[in-house]
């Protein structure tokens, strides 16, 4: 689903992160058959591209956000949800809707980019994130094979079923580069690393569905806080 909307202030671009955005759709469910989702333990299924175009909020000049999941129920639940008003709020700050447009489901292609970081947990416990820069050097097969674990695991989650990828989840990569993004959540602040990608995959007729899902839920961790963002490169 697209939204278009026009910011009512002036804003640093920065001022709104992801959290913000986590909230306000979960702010749309309440009532909704997806009302506990916040509260669900595991993975949420949907996620977010960034705010754009990546510059400050100008009163009135237009900006554009994708929210995509794997469930068509809950992305027309949001479309509706959206349809009855006309601003919507972002932490303080209000927008007014100009056009939702809800997209035909799109196929994965052989050729990806990240639109946001894909962020994996190096060890949970810790609470701390794959680094290629925390000094363990470039482990490029420990970072994909965590990737896939990740990805059948919550593909098969999704489904209910007992989905096994046979090869490797890209045929190819290139790393862009590594970001560092700070959050700001219940008046914590959290710095989350996380790396930009371009990807290649020979999809088979057998992985199609798996790839689909990925491409409507993101690769990695945290998702459901807009991270992992997939689009088809051209």
């Amino acid at each position: 689903m697209i939204i278009e909307f026009n910011p009512l202030a002036n804003i640093n671009y920065y001022d709104i992160d992801k959290y913000n955005i986590q909230g306000f759709i979960y702010s749309l469910l309440k009532d909704t058959e997806f009302a506990n989702y916040h509260d669900v333990k595991g993975f949420k299924f949907f996620n977010f591209s960034n705010i754009f175009p990546v510059s400050n909020f100008v009163y009135g000049d237009q900006k554009t956000l994708i929210i995509s999941s794997p469930s068509s129920a809950f992305i027309k639940i949001l479309y509706y949800q959206l349809s009855k008003i006309d601003v919507f709020r972002l932490d303080k700050y209000f927008m007014e809707i100009k056009k939702l447009k809800l997209i035909k489901k799109l196929s994965c292609s052989k050729s990806l980019i990240t639109g946001t970081p894909v962020v994996l947990f190096k060890n949970n416990n810790e609470n701390r994130y794959f680094s290629f820069n925390d000094g363990d050097g470039v482990d490029f097969n420990f970072f994909f094979k965590r990737l896939k674990d990740n990805a059948v695991k919550k593909y098969n989650a999704y489904i209910g079923n007992d989905f096994s990828l046979d090869s490797e989840l890209f045929d190819s990569f290139e790393i862009n580069r590594e970001v560092s993004i700070r959050m700001n959540i219940h008046n914590n602040k959290f710095i989350i690393i996380g790396s930009l990608w371009k990807l290649e995959k020979n999809i088979s007729n057998h992985d199609k569905d798996f790839y689909n899902f990925l491409f409507d839920v993101g690769l990695g961790e945290k998702n459901s806080l807009g991270f992992g963002f997939l689009n088809n490169r051209r």
